[in-house]
């Protein structure tokens, strides 16, 4: 499984939008999962609860929960 974490969110460019929710629930998804049969979209909380049944089969686990604490320009 590949994992992708930005690390300094001021210089990366984001692959997930507002448009992309999460499966689970609806709100806005900040973490992107790909398997071998498709893609899943998770908000944080419901990330942490299927990672640990599909970590083992994921193919990439995009994380961008670090925008959700990042500082914002005033």
């Amino acid at each position: 499984m590949t994992t992708q974490t930005p690390e300094n969110t001021s210089e990366v460019t984001f692959e997930l939008t507002a448009l992309d929710r999460c499966d689970s629930c609806g709100a806005q998804a900040y973490v992107r999962v790909r398997l071998q049969s498709g893609e899943l979209f998770f908000c944080g909380h419901h990330a942490a609860e299927a990672k640990p049944r599909l970590e083992s089969v994921a193919l990439e686990w995009l994380d961008e929960t670090s925008r959700l604490t990042a500082d914002v320009p005033e």
